[in-house]
Formats: structure tokens, sequence, C-alpha cells
């Protein structure tokens, strides 16, 4: 029987998304003008101005999927991808594969997310075998292979190694770090191989899908006054009943709730939708 995580993946429904996007009109493909300024939040949506575009590659770095995906951000979630990308090469790690950051003034993304909206969010594959796509010419399709065995209770120990734990160390360890959210077995597996210095795992957040990529949260910045921050994570390192009642709900799924409706966008994202 199929896990509840097997086809769970946070985002919107189609028909919800329709709505969402009908409401925003067409998405602008090029950032609003002016300094930045954020509005809104991860779970309430929202949209930004200032953005700045990720290169297609850099050093440590390619983005993937371009024709589905869009690497807008701040200045400085852009700056600390690439931040990223320079320290995986530095630690000796394959180049990052960078797949959804925002539009380039936030919304409704053509994926679905709920969150992705506000230029703070980074979809960064976990999947550091050398043999996947050298160059972001490579092609315009690249799924990235689950860590996670069908059953969702466990790793795959053949994706699995000291590599995805580094990469994961150095994410949480950028300025300005949320949260970054993984499959629950990829959380449970630091938890049972991380020694020494375990604070780092706090930033780890176990959610549903989020098995072949991490997804970096950057915090509000703090002179953006209408960005609305989330609760920080709990105190320690979240190896506990909390990490455990993820697998206690695979021996008994919930029944399947309704469809959430698409949080509308802030009132103040319609000028900048519209700015020429």
């Amino acid at each position: 029987m199929s896990s509840p995580f097997s086809n769970v993946i946070f985002k919107l429904p189609v028909w919800g998304l329709m709505l969402a996007l009908a409401a925003a009109g067409p998405a602008p493909d090029e950032p609003a003008p002016g300094p930045v300024h954020i509005i809104g939040g991860a779970a309430i949506g929202g949209c930004f101005t200032g953005g700045v575009r990720l290169p297609d590659a850099g050093p440590g770095f390619q983005v993937i999927n371009k024709s589905r995906s869009s690497f807008w951000g701040t200045p400085d979630t852009i700056a600390r991808i690439e931040l990223l990308g320079r320290l995986a090469q530095s630690a000796g790690l394959p180049d990052l594969l960078v797949g959804d950051i925002s539009g380039p003034r936030g919304g409704p993304l053509p994926g679905g997310h709920v969150s992705h909206q506000i230029g703070l969010d980074a979809d960064i594959g976990l999947n550091v075998s050398p043999t996947l796509p050298a160059t972001a010419s490579a092609g315009d399709d690249v799924e990235l292979p689950s860590l996670v065995r069908p059953d969702q209770r466990e790793v795959d120990p053949s994706r699995w190694s000291d590599q995805v734990i580094k990469l994961l160390q150095l994410a949480a360890g950028l300025p300005g770090v949320d949260r970054i959210l993984v499959n629950p077995a990829i959380k449970r597996q630091l938890c049972t191989e991380v020694r020494g210095d375990r604070t780092w795992l706090r930033l780890i957040r176990p959610w549903y899908g989020h098995a072949a990529h991490m997804h970096i949260r950057f915090r509000c910045p703090p002179d953006q006054r209408d960005c609305v921050q989330s609760a920080p994570p709990p105190e320690g390192d979240g190896c506990d009943a909390t990490l455990q009642w993820w697998f206690d709900r695979l021996d008994n799924p919930a029944p399947p709730a309704p469809a959430p409706k698409p949080p509308p966008l802030p009132a103040a994202c319609k000028a900048v939708m519209e700015a020429g």
C-alpha cells in the first residue's frame, strides 16, 4: 500500500493554482523596479521588489529545468546560494543543482508552491552523485533521484553518504537560514549519524515530500517590516517524539483532508505586479 508521503508535496492543487494565477494576472518576466521590499510570508504568499536572478551557472552550482522553474530572489538570497556553491565546491562536492527560488516579482509560481513567493526560498538537489548532468545545457527535464526508500521510512543507502550530510550542514550554516525542509526519513538518518556538534540539526525540519531536494528558507531581513516571519523552529535538535510522529502517521494515516484554497496575494502586491 502506498504511503501518504508517496504523492504528497507542498503544492497547491492545480485548480487552486489556476485561481491564484488568475487573481494575480499575467506573471511578469522582469523584476519590479526599486529597492528590495518584501511583502507577505512563507505561509501566506506575497511578492517583492528589487529582485535579482541567479545566473544559469557559477562556481559550484547550476540551475536545472529552466522552462519550468524560476530563479529570482532578493540580492541576499542569491548571494547566499552562490556562497553555498563555493563552499560545496571547496568541500569537494559536485555542482549544486538549483531548482525553484521565486518569480521575478514573487507571487504564485507555475509549479504551485505556496511558499517561494517572496524571494527567500530555494530548492536545491540533495543527490551528490557526480554522474548527474555536468552542465546546465545537459537537458531541461532533470528529475532528481529520491534519497528515500519507497516505504518512506529509511534513506536509500545507495544514494546516502557523508557528502549529503556535509551539504546539509553547509546549508544550515549559511547566514540568515530560518529552516531547511527535508523528508522525515532524511531527518531521522541525520539524527542517527551526526556526532559532535548537533546544534545545526535544529534547522533541519521534516516535511512532506522533499526526498530529492532540500528547501532552504531564509529569515525576513530585519529592515523588511512587511515581511511576515514564521515562528522559529523549537529548541533542541528535533530528534524526539515530534520526529516519530511522522512515522506513526505511516501506520495510521489520517483521512485525506480537503484541498486548501490558495491564499490571496496581499493587497499591496497588486501594485508590485503591475509596476512598469
